[in-house]
This record gives C-alpha cells, structure tokens and sequence, in this order.
C-alpha cells in the first residue's frame, strides 16, 4: 500500500513564560485571531468549552495577496492530544494537523509549531505548491504566529 506525500513545515521561539502560561495562550482558541496572519477568529463548538482531547473547535480563515482576499473559509479542528503545558495538538478538517510542543528552558519555553498535510495532487497541486507556494507562505505565517505569540505572552508576564 503505497502512502502518500507529506508536506511538512515548523518553527520554532523562545518564550519568556514558564510553558503552562504558554500553553494557556495557545490553546485558547478564541485568541489565535491576534496572531496568525490567516486564522483571523476562533471559537469552541459547544459542548466543548476549552481545550482538551475530542473537543472541536471553528475557525475562521482568510488567504490574500498582498491587500486583496482571495479566499475566506472556515474550518472545524478536533483536539487530538492536549497536556497543558507539554502539548496541544489538533486535526483540521480530518487532514491538516497542527501541534504545539511547549518545552521548559532556563529562559522561560521554547514553542514549537509544526503542521502536516497530505500534497496536493495534479492541478491542485499545481495551483497550491506552484502558483500559491501554500507550504513556503504557511512556513512564513507560522514564524510570523510564533512572534506575536511570544510579544504577546511576554508582555502580560
């Protein structure tokens, strides 16, 4: 059985914020519009109301070119493992996952953000990788996430 491609991207920053108050960031939803330059809203799908494993959530998302908006969608994520201040994984749309690994350092945490999702293939394939360079611009939009994570947990500490 043959199994097919994986794209791959990550990132990583230090935090100066022990890793439960990093996590605690993090894995409130609702707040991941303040700093992914795509997700730009959040919110738990009741019953859930925080984060642990099972539970869903919606988020709203915008893809543009420079000021123009060439996509808006929303997408439903389910935890798929979650241990405050170690990690907070999740699925989106069954495919694209997502993990946050919170990591003790003598400077406070080192925030790894990674996803995975299976290539895109033929004309999709073309269109993401080629023309959109989707894996290079999430690649880019995760670092730019993990500062405004990192400013933003470091500036209420």
């Amino acid at each position: 059985m043959s199994h097919p491609a994986t794209v791959e991207g990550s990132a990583t920053v230090l935090v100066g914020a022990a890793p439960a108050d990093v996590f605690d960031a993090v894995a409130d939803v609702s707040r991941m519009g303040e700093w992914s330059p795509e997700c730009v809203a959040g919110r738990w799908v009741p019953p859930a109301t925080g984060p642990e494993v099972d539970a869903e959530f919606e988020g709203d998302n915008v893809a543009k070119i420079g000021p123009i908006t060439i996509k808006k969608w929303t997408t439903t994520s389910k935890v798929t493992e979650c241990v405050r201040g170690e990690v907070f994984e999740f699925i989106a749309e069954g495919y694209s996952v997502w993990r946050y690994e919170f990591t003790d350092h003598p400077e406070g945490t080192r925030l790894l953000e990674s996803f995975r999702y299976p290539q895109y293939t033929g004309f999709q394939k073309f269109i993401y990788e080629t023309i959109f360079r989707r894996s290079t611009d999430l690649v880019g939009a995760v670092e730019a996430t993990l500062a405004r994570i990192k400013a933003s947990v470091e500036a209420a500490n």
